[in-house]
């Protein structure tokens, strides 16, 4: 009984420490977008950045958003001072500014520059082709950024080009992720 017991603590621990966000890189997410079509959700951060990391504690490890994202996106982290190289479009970006070893803020990627972003942290999603469809500047909570995953899934954002709308949109929503 003992072993039964310890099998099922270990099976349990594993599958509760293993419940994260499948992240990949933007030229994978770009890649698996040809065999199998998502919608890509990029996270955009920086080494330096408070909400960032409040974002992936609070946010990303909410078990409703886990799930949500790793079923309906492909998943991307993008550290937007950092050095990976992403080919989008037809062009690839790189961070030729990057100072190794420099504390703090350091020259901004020239991919996040593309997007033009707004601040960190900021979310960005991509049609199933590769298209960008909007950025979402700024922490949000699991229930905040719920509705954007749904409305952005559904293609419900292609009709709520009006501020009425968008507030008919957000009357009629119903949040079921917890916080």
């Amino acid at each position: 009984m003992k072993h039964v017991l310890l099998l099922f603590l270990v099976l349990t621990s594993g599958v509760v420490s293993a419940q994260k966000i499948n992240w990949v890189t933007m030229d994978e997410a770009l890649a698996a977008q040809k065999k199998e079509p998502k919608k890509i959700m990029m996270d955009v951060y920086t080494t330096w950045c408070g909400p960032c990391k409040l974002l992936d504690k609070n946010t990303f490890s909410n078990p409703d958003v886990i799930a949500y994202v790793n079923k309906n996106f492909y998943a991307v982290k993008f550290n937007a001072e950092g050095t990976e190289s992403i080919t989008h479009d037809g062009f690839t970006y790189t961070n030729p500014n990057y100072q190794e070893g420099r504390r703090g803020r350091n020259a901004t990627h020239f991919f996040a520059d593309a997007l033009k972003l707004r601040g960190y942290p900021s979310i960005v999603f991509f049609e199933d082709d590769g298209a960008l469809i909007q950025a979402l500047p700024g922490y949000k909570t699991p229930k905040q950024l719920e509705i954007y995953l749904k409305m952005i899934k559904s293609d419900d954002y292609l009709n709520v080009d009006t501020a009425q709308k968008w507030q008919t949109y957000q009357d009629n929503f119903k949040y079921k992720f917890k916080e």
